[in-house]
Order: structure tokens, then sequence, then C-alpha cells
């Protein structure tokens, strides 16, 4: 009996969460049950994001995706850290992602918290006013490393990337992104504004939640779309 295309989606998935820690998993599980309290609007914007992805892969090129706030310490480390997880589960080797700002600042220990909540193993790589962060997510060999960067740094890609732009500031104020060939904001509401106040650690993990729905989302539409 030949297998659907279907079924082996699900088989190669399930294959590939089991790398994933098991407290990690079960909410990536729970952000794809969440797709319905993604406005109309926005899930067309999301789409977007999805079909360029797409065209990538079709043309059997690396998808590069930058992740670009102002100060590369809170939303953009939300979204390259959930885009790498996304891909990981759902098996999508091709798929790369950054973060950067316009300018460099520290990875915020509030959205390190909101991380480590979940799951995430978080360890100081490098220490200093700008630390180095090795982010852990199960068992797999590549860590995510996480410091705050302009988005030029040399770690990230020169060309042929997509530029995701997370906050309003950065969207408004960085008018051109040399080498991108693809860009479009998603912005998100600082969570910062919440720092020092009661309902601190809830705008952060609300924050942390929304960026990976939304991500989540792009990947679930991908997966299906290259089965067609």
């Amino acid at each position: 009996m030949l297998t659907s295309p279907a079924a082996l989606l699900v088989e190669v998935a399930a294959n590939c969460q089991y790398m994933i820690y098991e407290k990690i998993r079960i909410s990536c599980q729970t952000l794809v049950k969440e797709f319905d309290k993604i406005p109309l609007e926005r899930k067309q914007i999301l789409e977007k994001i999805t079909a360029y992805t797409r065209s990538r892969m079709k043309e059997n090129k690396p998808v590069q995706l930058v992740y670009i706030c102002t100060h590369n310490s809170r939303r953009s480390h939300f979204g390259q850290i959930w885009a790498t997880v996304a891909a990981a589960y759902y098996n999508q080797s091709g798929i790369h992602a950054f973060s950067g700002g316009t300018e460099a600042t520290a990875f915020n220990v509030n959205a390190i918290n909101a991380l480590k909540k979940i799951g995430f193993d978080i360890t100081v790589a490098k220490g200093g006013k700008n630390p180095v962060y090795h982010v852990q997510f199960g068992d797999v060999e590549k860590l995510i490393e996480c410091f705050s960067k302009v988005y030029h740094h040399e770690m990230n890609p020169k060309s042929e990337f997509a530029a995701i732009m997370t906050c309003s500031d950065a969207e408004e104020n960085c008018p051109f992104i040399p080498g991108v060939d693809f860009r479009i904001a998603t912005t998100y509401d600082d969570p910062k504004d919440s720092d020092n106040k009661p309902l601190q650690d809830a705008a952060y993990d609300e924050r942390c939640r929304e960026i990976a729905r939304d991500i989540f989302y792009v990947f679930s539409k991908l997966n299906f779309s290259t089965n067609e």
C-alpha cells in the first residue's frame, strides 16, 4: 500500500520532534491549535512569508530569514529562536533564521526568562555588557547563538535574505536594507513598555507566544503547500 504525502509528513515530523525537549514540544503542539487566534488580516501578511519561502525552496535555494527590530534585544530574538524551532518541528533543514537590529544593545533578561519558562536551556557563553548566550531547544547538534547585533553583522547573510521587521520603529527608520530580496513588516507591541511593572512577566510571555504562533502558522502553511 502506498503511503500518502500527508501521512509521510506526519511520520517525518514525528521523527524530528523527538529531538525537541518535551516541554517545548508540548508548547509547539499547543501553538498549532491556536491559529484561529490570528486575525485574517494578519494571516494574509504571514502567508506572504510562506510564499517567499516556498519559492526559494522550489528553486533549491536556502531560505534565510532575518528578524529585525531596533535593539535586537527582545522581539527579533523571539523571531530567530522560534523560527529555528519551527524549522526543526516541521523538518525543514533548508531554512535558517537570524536576527539583528539597527543598533546593538543586549539580549534582554526578561525575554530570556520568558524563553526559559517554556523549556529552553539558555547559558552564558561569554559575559560582558552584551553577553553571548547559547540557546538549546532539544537534542540537536546546533546551538542557537544569541547576542545583540546590527542586522548587517558578519554572522548574518549579506544577500538573498528576507528581512522580517518585528517592530514599527525599525520598519520606519530603516528604509533601505542592502542585499535583501524580500522585506515585510510583522510588527509587534514592545514588551519593554512593561519593564518593572506588575504585569511585566505576563507581557513578555504573551509577546513570546504571539510571535511563536505567527511563525508556526507560516511554517504550517509551507508544509501543506510543498506537498501540493
